[in-house]
Formats: C-alpha cells, sequence, structure tokens
C-alpha cells in the first residue's frame, strides 16, 4: 500500500504521541509499505481554524496515496478540508481535546464531532479513547484499538533489583521499624510535558503535604511557561524547594537512570488517553500513581500495579506516597507485578498489524466505491 501520515511539527518529537506515529511508520514500511509523511506547521486552535477554511493550505495535503492516516491532534487545520482530498483518511486518536475538560469544551466536541465525521476509519489507543470517540458519533466497528508498547527502554530488571531498590526504603525485613530510621526519602519520578494536563501541580501539593520524606525530580519539556511558572511558585510557597528538582528535557539515557533509581513513577494526570509513560516506568519495576480519568485505568491496576487518583486530588497523592513509604515490602511486590504488566503488554508488531488491517480494509472499500471508468 502507498500510505500517508499527516500531523503537526516533526515526527522526530519526542513525545508518547508522536513516538507512537513514528513507530507506527517503521512497521508499515517494515511490512513493505511506502508511507509519505506529511508534517504541518505546529497551530493554535483558532490558527489551525483558519487554515480549514483556506483552499490554498488544502493543496499541501494532496499527495498521491492509497489511504492517509492523520493524527488526530491536527483536526483543527483539516476538519474543512478532508472531505474535499482525494484518498480515503483513518484518524490516529491519542485523546480527545474535548476529553481534557479544558473552557472551550463544547467548541472542540463540535469540530471533533465533525472531523471525525469526515474520515473512514480510526485508530484508538486504548479501549477509553474509543469510547470517548463513539460518544461523538463514530461507528465503532470503522475503529481499531491498536496500544502503544511501553518499550522505549526495556531494561534488564530482576526481581531482586526491585526488592534492592525497596530496601533503600528499610527493606522487605520483619524489623522494618528497625530499619526506618536508617532509611532514605522515597525517590519519585515525574515524566511528561511541563502542562496542565499532566497535573505536575497536584502532585507537588500532594508531596507537599505528604508525612513521608519524598524527593521528587521532574522531567519534561516546558509547554506551557505559566505553568511552570506557577508550579515553582508552589514549590518556593510550601517550602519544598529542597525536595523538587527541576530536569528539564533528558536524553534517553539520562532519563533511563532517573527511573533505575526512582521508587515510584507519579504522573497524576487531568487525562490521558492512554499513558504511555506509565508502561515505561513499569518496564524499570515501578509501581505508578495515575489518575482515574481516561485510559490508565487500562495499564495500573489500583492496588495492584499502581495507585489511581481522582484528578486535583493532592491529598489522595499525599495518601498514596505515604503509602508506599511506610510498606517497603508492599512497594516491592507492586514492583514486581507492574514489571509483569509490562511484559505482559502488546508490542509494537501486534499493534502495527491491527492498524494495517484497518488500513487495508478502509483502502479497500474505497476501491469499491469508484465507477468503473468506461471501455
Amino acid at each position: 500500500m502507498k500510505v500517508g501520515l499527516t500531523l503537526y511539527g516533526s515526527l522526530d518529537e519526542q513525545s508518547g504521541g508522536f513516538r507512537y506515529d513514528r513507530k507506527l511508520v517503521e512497521g508499515l514500511r517494515r511490512a513493505g509499505d511506502t508511507v509519505e509523511v506529511v508534517e504541518l506547521p505546529w497551530r493554535s486552535y483558532p490558527r489551525g481554524l483558519l487554515d480549514s477554511a483556506h483552499p490554498r493550505f488544502r493543496e499541501r495535503l494532496r499527495v498521491d496515496v492509497d489511504v492517509m492516516l492523520q493524527d488526530e491532534l491536527a483536526h483543527p487545520s483539516l476538519v474543512g478540508h478532508n472531505r474535499d482530498l482525494p484518498y480515503p483518511i483513518v484518524g490516529v486518536v491519542h485523546h480527545l481535546r474535548a476529553s481534557e475538560g479544558r473552557r472551550l469544551t463544547p467548541l472542540y466536541r463540535a469540530v471533533e464531532r465533525r472531523y471525525l465525521a469526515s474520515v473512514d476509519g480510526v485508530v484508538c489507543n486504548s479501549a477509553a479513547t474509543r469510547d470517548a470517540v463513539s460518544a461523538l458519533g463514530v461507528d465503532p466497528g470503522s475503529s481499531v484499538v491498536a496500544p502503544p508498547a511501553g518499550d522505549r527502554f526495556d531494561p534488564a530488571i530482576a526481581d531482586a533489583d526491585i526488592t534492592a531498590r525497596a530496601a533503600s526504603l528499610g527493606g522487605e525485613s520483619s524489623h522494618r521499624s528497625a530499619a526506618a530510621s536508617d532509611s532514605g526519602p522515597l525517590r519519585v519520578a515525574f515524566v511528561g510535558n511541563l502542562a496542565p494536563r499532566k497535573g505536575l501541580d497536584t502532585l507537588v501539593e500532594g508531596v507537599a503535604r505528604a508525612d513521608c520524606a519524598v524527593d521528587l525530580t521532574v522531567v519534561g519539556r516546558a509547554v506551557d511557561e505559566s505553568h511552570v511558572a506557577d508550579v515553582r511558585r508552589l514549590v518556593r510557597e510550601r517550602g519544598i524547594g529542597d525536595r523538587v528538582r527541576f530536569a528539564g528535557r533528558l536524553s534517553d539515557a539520562e532519563l533511563g537512570d532517573i527511573l533505575r533509581a526512582s521508587h515510584v513513577l507519579a504522573v497524576p494526570s487531568r487525562y490521558e488517553g492512554f499513558g504511555i509513560v506509565y508502561l515505561e516506568g513499569m518496564s524499570f519495576g515501578l509501581p505508578a500513581i495515575a489518575s482515574r480519568a481516561g485510559g490508565a485505568n487500562e495499564t495500573v491496576t489500583d492496588g495492584e500495579t499502581g495507585v489511581l487518583v481522582d484528578p486535583d486530588d493532592p491529598d489522595a497523592v499525599a495518601r498514596a506516597l505515604d503509602g508506599f513509604a511506610a510498606d517497603p515490602d508492599r512497594l516491592a511486590q507492586m514492583g514486581r507485578a507492574a514489571r509483569r504488566r509490562y511484559e505482559r503488554h502488546p508490542g509494537w508488531a501486534e499493534s502495527t498489524a491491527r492498524v494495517r488491517r484497518l488500513l487495508a480494509d478502509v483502502a479497500s472499500a474505497a476501491d469499491a466505491l469508484e465507477p468503473e471508468v468506461a471501455t
């Protein structure tokens, strides 16, 4: 097949959604398909809607493919053009903007409903995302769930490694009280873009309210400078500047070192379509503190591989942190369960195969609808 992929920005971006798109392209090419990537300039939502109303913008979307994948993140620039493009379209939905609970949610819902009505199929990264898409009126029969793999690092982690890490909090021992005085702080990693949706402010407030000693390392790119300023101010106001470190954007090797040294991954997002970062933490045997909103619960099982909290609930985050710090045996047990969950998760090859079957079906259906050429 000749397949296209349309997206905002560059395929080389490092966030989970771009990694997903990049892995799909790599898998399709390995399967023998040709893939043409159409990279559009990043747009604000209003500017993207202007693109969708401009006929000349449509010309950069006209490429020779059998079927086009579109990253739904770019829907503002595409919604007005899809009906006039010469190929069938499959949208790739990481999560809907309408699911984030923002002030302009009614607008986002209306535009995304119109966009989804303009595509011939949908790839969803989780069952929760497919439910959200279906709630906007898209036939679930034209969609497929293809979850991302969490094998960005795929480290060699043994049960003994997880047990030894827990021992720094007092160890797996019946003499916990005697060892506690020599224990170190609970080492927590936050990994994600620094933007309101990721819930870093909730996490920082939870660290401030926790009774236990916590060292928090924040890894990620600042995509909302105002939000970052608010979080830094919160750190100062709560007097925890010596317990929170902003590491910025790191290489995979540097991030891997931080995850290997941490006890817990905490990303209490206000919404996650899937949350690939939880699986990446689980590859190191890290239980997660994650939000109940969205698809995180398809990876994080409350009380087994991590703790689920409601969005914007710092008290729940504080209780989760205190629970991990107070019970190293439980921390180690959940870390081992997290690693097993990672090992059971489908790989990229399986997810790419699901997408490829949908693309072939959509392309074949489009061919069948083309009028026969008179001879």
